[in-house]
């Protein structure tokens, strides 16, 4: 089974592109899904075009750095993902819309600092804040997180505690366990009740692409496959999630497998995270005689 995506026109630094992919049949394995993705011509040309700018752009990015290239947009992505480690919710979701300034210098043989002056926008209250934030990506053996210092509180004077508490006690006390597949669908629709579930499978993975940032990446959720609530005593709600997330500079599709917990009071916690084999890996099989 192939996999299509439709990827719109990436706009300045927006954080949640409208990317859609068809789910497969229901008789088809997820790991029909390929692990890269074709784009329109239009689309095509404009990537080749960034990736060339990009890359002429990364052999001099260190200074000043132009706000709408590669090194900026890269760095500005990070802080996102940050920021909604931090501050998201089923009812906050917060996507970069500019970056006004952004400098970079390189840190002995340690690694590389940015620092960055952008607005933050809450993609669902329509709300854009300013905040500062400054970045570290180490140098070395083995891949090693970004470190990250961004705030932005006045994200927090937006109220929806009276959303969260409404979303966590029904599905507390629902009898009936909560399942859903494919949001976005293949049109890009997505039912208004399981947005908030759409959303917290965003900020989840999140802490999965906060991880897995270098310099030389640039990470968006593509489709929740599938997000399933769990059984649990404790007192938040829990949920196995699988998503796909779309590496922009490589052009792959990646599955990841998550198990995470919410509570307004609590927000999302990543309990276990685990990166599936590509489809060719898992199609390998030990020879036997």
């Amino acid at each position: 089974m192939r996999l299509v995506v439709v990827l719109a026109v990436l706009m300045g630094v927006s954080g949640i592109p409208d990317v859609t992919i068809s789910p497969p049949t229901a008789s088809a394995d997820t790991s029909a899904h390929p692990n890269s993705i074709p784009e329109t011509a239009d689309e095509s040309e404009q990537i080749k075009a960034r990736t060339e700018e990009g890359a002429e752009e990364d052999v001099m990015a260190t200074g000043e750095l132009n706000p709408n290239h590669y090194p900026a947009r890269r760095a500005a992505q990070v802080v996102q993902h940050y920021l909604n480690t931090r501050y998201g919710s089923p009812f906050r979701l917060i996507g970069v819309q500019t970056v006004h300034s952004g400098n970079a210098e390189d840190v002995a043989d340690s690694g590389r600092k940015y620092q960055l002056e952008l607005s933050v926008n809450d993609i669902i209250t329509n709300t854009t804040k300013t905040c500062s934030a400054e970045l570290f990506f180490p140098k070395g053996k083995g891949q090693q997180p970004p470190e990250v210092k961004a705030s932005c509180e006045e994200l927090l004077k937006i109220d929806i505690k009276a959303q969260e508490e409404a979303l966590y006690q029904k599905y507390k006390t629902n009898q009936t366990l909560m399942s859903a597949q494919y949001l976005p669908d293949s049109h890009g629709h997505i039912e208004p009740d399981m947005k908030p579930f759409w959303h917290l499978g965003i900020l989840a993975s999140s802490f999965i692409m906060l991880n897995e940032s270098t310099e030389n990446t640039l990470y968006n959720v593509a489709q929740v496959a599938n997000i399933t609530q769990l059984t649990t005593e404790e007192d938040h709600l829990e949920f196995d999630c699988h998503t796909l997330l779309h590496e922009m500079v490589s052009q792959e599709i990646i599955h990841w497998k998550m198990l995470f917990t919410w509570s307004p009071a609590e927000g999302v916690k990543v309990v276990q995270m685990k990166r599936l084999p590509h489809r060719h890996e898992r199609e390998k099989s030990p020879k036997t005689n």
